[in-house]
């Protein structure tokens, strides 16, 4: 069993950064991929970014890159989102999870487990 909880969302202002963090009790994170999502009110869950067991390969989704970067820090068993630029579009509940797979996937429902979530909110 593997619990995830995520912590660093807020309200900021347009063009502040903020770094969101996933940690892990039970299983150590270098046992599983992990994976960033968001989701809007009445939009569907949005995957951001993903990086494999030992930290070697991530994947961002092209609409973030260059603003959003995953990293994972297997001595702390955590995940870290750092989001740069943020704009009100940005707004959303982000979640991390995990899943028990070799390589990367942006696909939700391959992810066993999930954060509760936390809530970033940007004003313009």
């Amino acid at each position: 069993q593997v619990r995830l909880e995520e912590s660093g969302g807020g309200l900021v202002q347009a063009g502040d950064s903020l770094r969101l963090s996933c940690a892990t009790s039970g299983r150590t994170l270098s046992t599983y991929s992990v994976a960033w999502f968001r989701q809007a009110p009445g939009k569907e869950r949005e995957f951001l970014a993903a990086i494999t067991r030992t930290g070697a390969s991530t994947y961002h989704r092209d609409s973030v890159k260059g603003r959003f970067t995953i990293s994972k820090n297997l001595a702390e068993n955590t995940v870290h989102l750092q989001m740069n630029d943020l704009t009100p579009e940005d707004t959303a509940v982000y979640y991390c999870a995990a899943a028990a797979t070799l390589g990367i996937t942006d696909v939700a429902a391959r992810y066993k487990y999930w954060g509760q979530g936390t809530q970033v909110t940007v004003s313009s």
